[in-house]
């Protein structure tokens, strides 16, 4: 008996001050990149500036109209802004570190994009280099030459030169002169 007292006793204490799931404090940042007033949001979503303000400083709930509201009058859907509540704004990662063929990549990955800094010498060849999804991809070539083949076109970039192409398409990267580049896969479902 006086172990159940004790459970539910921890058990309320636990459920007395759960964690915030969500941050709507995200909404006075985005107000203030739109260049908005209370007044003014108030005005464009049709939420009463009071309920505003006091989603903006954690003290009220949001129901999903006023989500729906709210995200329509910054230009995005609920579930933007409900991400953007629900997700911390800063994620903290580590590089990794691999080799296809003679490229050498260092890498960093989050969910809505991937990194790669890579170098390669000279007359060396990779294709479909870490497609990790259907992604946009983005090459920039910080030091060398790179030649960029894609199935009806072929590219050469020299130092300071980008491309950005559908990553799904088999391509191949060859380093005319010792390179050092940048290749970004960006996610085309997520926003965040």
């Amino acid at each position: 008996m006086l172990a159940t007292k004790q459970h539910r006793a921890s058990l309320s204490g636990a459920l007395a001050t759960p964690p915030d799931k969500f941050d709507f404090s995200v909404l006075r940042r985005l107000r203030e990149q739109h260049e908005m007033t209370l007044a003014d949001l108030s005005e464009a979503s049709g939420v009463s500036a009071p309920v505003i303000s006091k989603l903006e400083r954690n003290q009220q709930s949001a129901e999903l109209d006023t989500l729906y509201r709210l995200g329509r009058a910054f230009g995005m859907s609920a579930t933007d802004l409900l991400a953007l509540a629900e997700s911390p704004l800063a994620h903290r990662g580590a590089e990794d570190a691999h080799r296809s063929g003679q490229f050498r990549f260092r890498q960093i990955r989050f969910a809505n994009v991937v990194a790669l800094l890579g170098t390669a010498p000279a007359s060396s060849k990779v294709s479909r280099p870490e497609i990790p999804h259907d992604d946009t991809e983005v090459c920039w070539v910080l030091e060398g030459k790179l030649r960029l083949t894609l199935p009806h076109e072929e590219c050469v970039l020299e130092t300071g030169q980008c491309m950005q192409f559908d990553a799904i398409q088999q391509h191949t990267y060859e380093s005319l002169a010792d390179s050092r580049f940048l290749i970004l896969h960006l996610r085309k479902d997520k926003r965040y």
